[in-house]
């Protein structure tokens, strides 16, 4: 008999594990029709109107009645608003820490303010589209001269560029969102040095940016402007003389023993299926528990990905206020869908739905499990420095590159990211640990992904799953590349939010 999964008492869905044929006998109900691996067929008869359960919560509701043995799935299942309850800090447990002297190292950089880096680059960062050409011609130069090899503490040139920086309000929220990932990425422990660019006549003013967090320009810090210098040859050649004055200090520092709290980690999840919730989201979700009792910080983002599990998290709150924040995010999102004529539904993809996953209430509940157990200790804005040890969320999309992009801004020195379909992903200047969800995307982009939780079908426990995890965190944070590094992605990952007008 193929293999399935009933993941809670409660559920009247099972999920199969391999594809289930017409006529297969599965928990004692007979499949009426074929249904794909990963997707889910109905136990019992679920009334019209009635909630559809899996993990024990309501996953959407029957468009009509659905018999035992039917594939459960769009066709048959609509999504509509209902009352969760917050129950805010009532599962909040004790925060239980490793002692000092017993907590897990890991070989980084230190840097000038205390903070901990697992990677050294010089990003070439842009403040407007315009002079972004420029920049990528600065990175492709230096590295076609060949000087890097040089200078073996420096990972890489990367330039960061990105689609906005002018036509947006001076005041307003697109600014600051840019002001905010810009200066998280040149501060980010990874980045040993920074050039920025500018084209000089753009509302995103670099001047002004620099004075608004007090920016003195040294050894390492260096910006410039295309019609300044004297257009875009002279400021290539100016900025790669920039560019090579950096490379002794930059390469001045070698890799020390640094405590495992200094690492934060991004937990990012794309082309999800109907596995990610079952084998890499709570596998992962087991490593970031351990992090945390090692006293490490996690951030868990993607906030359309977390409605309708929400409320799991709410009760995990360190706080009243820091749950209430939360779901001050979730009607935030509910108005900007809205007013932009799109729901909150339309998310999953359509890579996702084909892989098992029918509504968003039932991709949430999946993608939480990447923050484990721990308790939830702060909320913060997209790009805003995370500060707390512990579970972190951050409020962003749920679009990988642009939700990456301000867990990094934020701070994240590395992440780890489970995909199921086998998203394509890398993000300098943080390196990313792919995790597969099933055994056959993980044999078949067998280059792209570095761990396969697949094999937690086949009997290999989420704790052990999750040690792994955590064993491959602390090798990559010390210098191990990973798949995604390998193969060169992440220069063109970094894409801050806009949520504004483009005037």
């Amino acid at each position: 008999m193929p293999r399935s999964i009933k993941l809670h008492p409660d559920d009247n869905v099972v999920v199969a594990v391999d594809a289930f044929a017409a006529g297969d006998e599965v928990l004692s109900v007979a499949a009426t029709t074929r249904v794909p691996r990963g997707h889910k067929m109905a136990l019992v008869t679920i009334a019209a109107g009635g909630a559809v359960v899996k993990y024990g919560q309501v996953i959407g509701f029957a468009k009509a009645e659905i018999q035992p043995g039917e594939w459960v799935h769009e066709q048959n299942v609509a999504l509509h608003d209902f009352e969760r309850d917050y129950q805010f800090s009532a599962a909040r447990g004790p925060n239980v820490r490793v002692p000092d002297d017993a907590r897990r190292t890991f070989q980084g950089y230190r840097r000038a303010n205390g903070r901990w880096g697992t990677r050294n680059y010089i990003a070439v960062l842009t403040s407007v589209n315009c002079s972004a050409t420029a920049a990528r011609h600065i990175a492709a130069e230096v590295e076609r001269r060949g000087v890097l090899k040089d200078y073996p503490n420096i990972d890489g040139v990367i330039s960061l560029v990105h689609g906005s920086g002018c036509a947006i309000d001076t005041n307003g929220e697109d600014y600051n969102l840019l002001k905010r990932t810009q200066w998280g990425y040149a501060t980010n422990p990874n980045v040993g040095g920074v050039l920025m660019v500018g084209l000089g006549c753009e509302a995103f003013q670099i001047p002004r940016w620099k004075e608004a967090y007090g920016i003195e320009e040294d050894t390492t810090f260096q910006t410039l402007t295309i019609q300044e210098v004297g257009g875009t040859r002279a400021t290539v050649e100016k900025g790669v003389q920039a560019i090579i004055d950096m490379l002794p200090t930059v390469n001045n520092v070698k890799r020390e023993t640094a405590p495992i709290s200094e690492l934060v980690l991004a937990l990012q999840c794309g082309g999800s299926d109907g596995y990610s919730g079952i084998t890499a989201n709570p596998a992962l979700g087991a490593a970031v528990d351990m992090l945390v009792q090692h006293g490490g910080t996690a951030i868990l983002s993607e906030t359309p990905e977390i409605y309708g599990a929400e409320h799991l998290l709410t009760r995990r709150a360190e706080t009243r206020e820091v749950g209430e924040k939360l779901v001050e995010r979730i009607h935030w999102w509910e108005e900007y869908t809205a007013r932009n004529n799109m729901q909150m539904n339309n998310n999953p993809s359509p890579g996702n739905k084909a892989g098992g996953l029918t509504t968003i209430l039932e991709k949430s509940l999946g993608a939480a499990a990447k923050g484990g157990s721990t308790n939830l200790v702060d909320v913060v804005n997209y790009a805003e420095p995370v500060t707390s040890h512990g579970l972190v969320f951050m409020d962003t999309p749920g679009y990988d590159p642009v939700a990456a992009t301000g867990q990094v801004a934020g701070g994240a020195n590395i992440l780890c990211f489970t995909t199921g379909r086998g998203s394509a992903f890398g993000c300098k200047p943080t390196p990313s640990i792919k995790l597969a969800t099933n055994t056959f995307i993980f044999d078949h982009m067998r280059e792209d992904m570095d761990i396969n939780c697949g094999d937690i079908l086949d009997g290999v426990s989420l704790e052990e799953k999750g040690a792994e995890i955590f064993e491959a965190i602390i090798r990559v944070a010390s210098g191990e590349r990973t798949k995604s590094e390998e193969l060169g992605y992440g220069d063109n990952e970094f894409v801050p939010w806009l949520v504004g007008a483009t005037m």
